[in-house]
């Protein structure tokens, strides 16, 4: 799937500018498994290990670089389960 076709796919699963993921860090790369009906969030695996914010720095860069939109994390810093805030206007990367 081209990464162009990705966004809009997870643009989708995007409600009120909020985007529930879970992470699974130390992973041999960076991409996105798959949307989890139960827990009503998209899988994530993230190569940079849990320690010292480096998991959540890349989530922040892959989602910024993947959606071409500023994103933050609201909730679930020290958690696998975290809540991105995706901000309308296009960010400036």
């Amino acid at each position: 799937m081209k990464r162009q076709d990705m966004s809009l796919d997870i643009l989708r699963w995007v409600k009120q500018d909020q985007l529930v993921i879970i992470v699974r860090p130390s992973s041999p790369q960076t991409k996105v498994l798959g949307w989890d009906d139960v827990r009503q969030a998209l899988r994530v695996a993230i190569a940079a290990p849990p320690e010292d914010n480096k998991a959540n720095l890349e989530v922040i860069k892959f989602f910024s670089k993947l959606l071409k939109k500023r994103v933050r994390i609201l909730r679930g810093l020290t958690s696998r389960e975290k809540v991105l805030h995706v901000e309308e206007k296009a960010s400036s990367l």
